[in-house]
């Protein structure tokens, strides 16, 4: 088990009075068998007139804050989270015999519930992905479904270059094979691509992750992919890092598409023209 504290300050300054609209965050981990919260704090500056957490339709934890109709220069929030991490041997799992060789054959009821995750978003995008994956297997080929994955991870993490984008959404995955760089999200994006062009179910997963075992320019806010298997369920490969992902990683949204899972969105209005933003991000995850 490893104690963990996940520290994320958002602060907003703004260069005329505006009022705030809605705000949706995304800040809170997905607990389960690997994740218990021990204890979660959100302070919101200015004070809101109410928040409201709910599940959406991936199980994901949403706070919506609602503000009073007054006026600010800032906006402030901050999370604390502390957890026990129990996910210590990420390749300690079994996939169903079925599935351990691909291409394989997905029951019915699998088919139903996981056709949203083999469904690209980028149709315009497939050409370039089919050009890129056409050399991890020949056509009417068999391979260890893990060693497909493992393969593609590894590629991505070992042929790209790192970069921290600033501006906000994803890469298509046609930009990141070109320029052949990109940022976490956009690798993630690749990776999900790739696997939804051979069938494998792959949803987009944001949350943390350690820089003990990345490098230290991705900080600590991240985002990979979770591939569904079979007998294993969904598994997580960080195409930064080109490794499964482990007790280092803290999912907090999954969603089928990346542009749907920013950690904090919102809107304001204001009485001014030309009225800009400035955010100043610091998080940080630390053992407890």
């Amino acid at each position: 088990m490893t104690p963990l504290v996940i520290r994320h300050s958002s602060n907003y300054t703004y260069t005329a009075p505006v009022t705030l609209g809605p705000h949706r965050l995304l800040l809170r981990p997905r607990e389960g068998h690997d994740i218990r919260i021990s204890s979660s704090t959100l302070e919101i500056d200015p004070l809101p007139e109410k928040v409201t957490w709910s599940r959406d339709m991936h199980g994901n934890s949403v706070a919506t804050v609602a503000f009073s109709p007054y006026q600010t220069s800032y906006l402030r929030i901050d999370s604390v989270v502390q957890l026990e991490h129990y996910d210590s041997a990420p390749l300690d799992f079994l996939v169903e015999d079925r599935a351990v060789m691909f291409p394989f054959v997905f029951n019915p009821t699998e088919r139903i519930d996981l056709t949203p995750y083999v469904t690209p978003v980028f149709n315009t995008d497939q050409r370039a992905v089919e050009n890129w994956v056409s050399e991890f297997v020949a056509p009417g080929a068999r391979i260890e479904t893990f060693v497909l994955l493992d393969r593609i991870n590894r590629t991505i993490a070992e042929t790209f270059a790192y970069e921290a984008r600033e501006k906000p959404g994803v890469q298509r995955p046609s930009e990141t094979l070109a320029k052949r760089s990109g940022s976490c999200r956009d690798f993630a994006t690749l990776m999900i691509e790739a696997c939804r062009f051979f069938g494998l179910p792959a949803r987009f997963v944001s949350g943390y992750a350690s820089t003990e075992d990345i490098p230290a320019a991705i900080g600590a806010t991240h985002a990979w992919a979770e591939v569904f298997l079979p007998g294993a369920g969904w598994k997580g490969f960080d195409s930064t890092a080109g490794a499964l992902t482990g007790p280092k990683h803290i999912a907090v949204a999954v969603g089928r598409d990346p542009e749907s899972l920013p950690p904090i969105s919102g809107s304001f209005c204001t009485d001014f023209t030309d009225v800009q933003s400035t955010l100043l991000v610091d998080v940080s995850v630390t053992r407890a």
